[in-house]
């Protein structure tokens, strides 16, 4: 497999940060955010899958049934109801 996604001008990868981090679950600016989804992330999820090359740094596919997610890119540091810890951090194999 190639060294994964490779932008093609300055400023793309941030550009996709942004619109894809707009979309996150929880937020640790929301006055209801809960100290417990401080190690509830999707990072250390057991379904998290980190995408390969840059992106992988930050963002995963989800692939749990039962969670709202299933089948989305998700950023490391969001979180769900049915997270399952993975015992880890998950890093793209690329990193």
């Amino acid at each position: 497999m190639g060294k994964g996604h490779e932008t093609r001008r300055p400023g793309e990868l941030d550009e996709i940060h942004s619109r894809w981090g707009q979309k996150r679950n929880r937020r640790t600016d929301d006055p209801e955010y809960q100290e417990s989804w401080y190690d509830e992330q999707c990072g250390g999820c057991r379904f998290w899958i980190p995408l390969s090359g840059a992106l992988g740094s930050d963002y995963g596919a989800y692939a749990n049934s039962a969670s709202p997610f299933d089948g989305t890119i998700r950023f490391e540091h969001d979180g769900c109801e049915v997270f399952e810890d993975s015992g880890s951090w998950a890093i793209p194999d690329d990193a």
